[in-house]
């Protein structure tokens, strides 16, 4: 088993919401009503861990291993939206999200294959991790600045958790968890191709609710997104291609074989589409 590892090595990890955030430092004037906003958007974001982990327990009830990590990451990613909520009601409780915002990112979400969807959190967790950075810099306020500096380093944790998960799913079943992380790895890193950057919580998970619903469709501005990657903290293509090489570069470290861009994973992925297509050798003749 993996959980008990996990469960030890993020202990030693984890941070103190009341001793390891600098509260005290807070200067009023570094923050303005447009920052604040995008820290509310956050929190609530943040908040769909929920319904996540409900899909997560749902989809892999084969799999106790799993499911028991799930209680690190869904303590973990709550306690990054309590952070932030923490921080709005201290410096500026107009802001901070009702109970009503934050019960509208529950919803559920259709069953989809674990192995997808695991190398789907794997990739939002690399992206996350680049977004929480940049979103640091960004900030001239020093607890906020604080604050995302700490839980991006949480995300970075959680891909690495991650990792371990899918290299003991590669184990037990070969091609066909290579292959689905292929073809969702190739999905995530050509985020630029697709006009957006692509995150779980912008993709579509309830096909009777469609258009309305992803993550983001559910919050008070459902475009908030878009407008704090592009216009506020500057996602850049410099930043973009970190999140590309750092999928590339873990996909390179679990099969063992280098990806230097998105067209040597598609190779690699008709590579194994080939391989499970090849018909079985007749046997011998007796």
């Amino acid at each position: 088993m993996l959980y008990p590892d996990l469960f030890s090595d993020l202990e030693k990890s984890r941070w103190n919401m009341a001793s390891d955030i600098p509260w005290s430092t807070f200067d009023g004037t570094k923050l303005t009503d447009e920052q604040a906003i995008t820290i509310k958007m956050n929190a609530i974001t943040e908040w769909s861990a929920l319904p996540a982990t409900e899909m997560f327990l749902r989809d892999n009830q084969h799999d106790s291993d799993f499911s028991a990590f799930m209680s690190i990451w869904f303590y973990e990613e709550q306690k990054h939206s309590l952070v932030l909520m923490e921080y709005l009601k201290r410096f500026r409780p107009d802001m901070a999200p009702t109970e009503e915002e934050l019960h509208a990112v529950r919803f559920p979400f259709d069953p989809a294959p674990a192995l997808e969807t695991l190398m789907l959190h794997f990739c939002g967790e690399i992206r996350l991790t680049q977004w929480y950075r940049r979103a640091s810099e960004w900030h001239t306020e020093p607890v906020i600045k604080k604050i995302y500096e700490t839980i991006s380093k949480d995300e970075a944790r959680h891909a690495g958790a991650y990792m371990r998960y899918m290299r003991r799913a590669m184990e037990k079943v070969g091609s066909e968890a290579k292959l689905a992380y292929a073809k969702i790895g190739l999905l995530m890193a050509s985020a630029g191709k697709a006009g957006k950057p692509l995150h779980p919580t912008n993709l579509h998970v309830n096909q009777s609710m469609f258009p309305n619903d992803t993550v983001q469709s559910k919050l008070p501005d459902p475009t908030w997104l878009e407008r704090w990657l592009d216009t506020q903290i500057q996602f850049d293509k410099v930043w973009e291609a970190r999140v590309i090489n750092g999928i590339l570069k873990q996909l390179s470290t679990l099969f063992d074989r280098t990806f230097e861009s998105t067209a040597d994973l598609n190779r690699f992925r008709k590579e194994l589409i080939a391989g499970m297509k090849t018909p079985p050798v007749a046997p011998a003749a007796a």
